[in-house]
């Protein structure tokens, strides 16, 4: 008898948790008006964006409003405002979970941050360098101008990264403060800057294609390990990747760091029937937007990763399992990036009860000695 209750139970849990998940597949809808975040106009993320805009427009009737935004802090703090949904960004994101450089001061934090897609094209993560210098390898721009963008922990680390592949370090180039992405391209063409961080296959290198200067991007061959061994240790959610897309790539095909981006992120105050949503109408309007903009067929169901280091977004993840793309792996690291995300949380709140003197310094510290307790990499030591 006893056997038999439970089964019942059982049976009618079973139940209400398969017309949970149809509730959320049928009952999902976007609003009429989205607010999304992005890099600068005329940059492959905003670009993008807009391309993804319009269809919405066309197939939902929903308006979305692509915000730009020159650094990392103005594109994630409409979203930590509550003004935007998401944003469509880069390493920031990850910065953000990690509460460091700005994300780590006093009014920051760790952010609860929930990916919904990611771009992975055929692109690449690499420098931007003028084509008039003589420079074809990372180690190339020892001493030469590189564009240092104030308020962009994302872009410093990704310079960081990339000068370390060619075993230079930030004492042994000459940076150039801008205070914008788009202005460190123009910098170049005005011959103010040798080399700014991009992406390959951002509109903007055509423009410096075109210009007396041209453009040329150094490869990373996969050969050179401790060169990745030096990258990969300072951001290691970069990954290999053969570039094709964009002016200045060497033979038209080159080894380098694999363009993850954009990343379109939400947070927790994000519903789950909004993240399915937009989940689905992304996948689902694959065909009418990705070839609206340089880079868009990255958004491909199947280049998403399951191994990224940041979590999914439960609206997400119940999309990706009804279309049968969520793995055991994707899982495994889904809960591995919560308890991360838990640990960031719990010394933070820790740590603002009880502050140092020097507020960045002390948590730098707490942070670190939270994440080795919990036998989970830190990352970043100090910045």
């Amino acid at each position: 008898m006893l056997k038999t209750i439970l089964g019942l139970i059982a049976f009618a849990l079973t139940g209400a948790i398969g017309l949970a998940g149809t509730a959320l597949a049928m009952d999902a809808k976007l609003p009429k008006t989205l607010v999304t975040t992005a890099y600068n106009t005329g940059t492959s993320g905003y670009s993008q964006m807009v391309a993804i805009g319009s269809m919405l427009k066309n197939r939902y009737q929903v308006n979305l409003r692509v915000l730009p935004g020159k650094n990392d802090v103005s594109r994630l703090s409409l979203v930590k405002r509550g003004k935007a949904q998401f944003t469509a960004t880069g390493s920031d994101s990850v910065f953000a979970q990690e509460a460091v450089y700005t994300f780590g001061k006093k009014s920051w934090g760790p952010m609860p941050v929930r990916l919904l897609l990611l771009n992975l094209s055929s692109g690449c993560t690499t420098f931007a360098v003028a084509n008039d210098i003589g420079v074809k390898t990372m180690a190339d721009l020892k001493g030469k101008r590189v564009a240092w963008v104030r308020g962009a922990p994302s872009l410093q680390k990704a310079t960081e990264a990339m000068l370390a592949y060619g075993n230079v370090g930030l004492s042994e180039i000459e940076k150039v403060e801008v205070g914008g992405w788009v202005a460190s391209v123009n910098g170049i063409i005005n011959d103010d800057i040798d080399a700014a961080v991009t992406a390959s296959q951002s509109t903007f290198m055509l423009k410096m294609e075109a210009s007396p200067r041209g453009v040329y991007h150094p490869p990373m061959p996969f050969a050179d390990k401790s060169g990745w061994a030096r990258t990969q240790k300072l951001v290691p959610w970069y990954v290999q990747g053969i570039c094709t897309d964009g002016p200045g790539i060497p033979d038209g095909r080159s080894e380098g760091i694999a363009s993850i981006y954009p990343i379109l992120i939400s947070t927790t105050d994000t519903s789950d029937g909004v993240a399915y949503a937009m989940t689905k109408a992304l996948v689902e309007g694959f065909e009418d937007y990705k070839d609206g903009a340089p880079g868009a067929e990255g958004w491909a169901l199947e280049k998403q990763m399951d191994d990224f280091f940041l979590p999914y977004h439960p609206g997400a993840i119940a999309y990706l399992k009804e279309v049968g793309r969520w793995s055991d792996k994707a899982q495994a690291n889904q809960e591995s990036m919560l308890r991360r995300q838990d640990v960031l949380k719990q010394a933070w709140d820790a740590y603002k009860a009880n502050p140092a003197d020097d507020f960045d310094k002390g948590w730098m510290q707490a942070r670190s000695s939270a994440l080795t307790k919990a036998n989970m990499p830190v990352v970043f030591e100090s910045w």
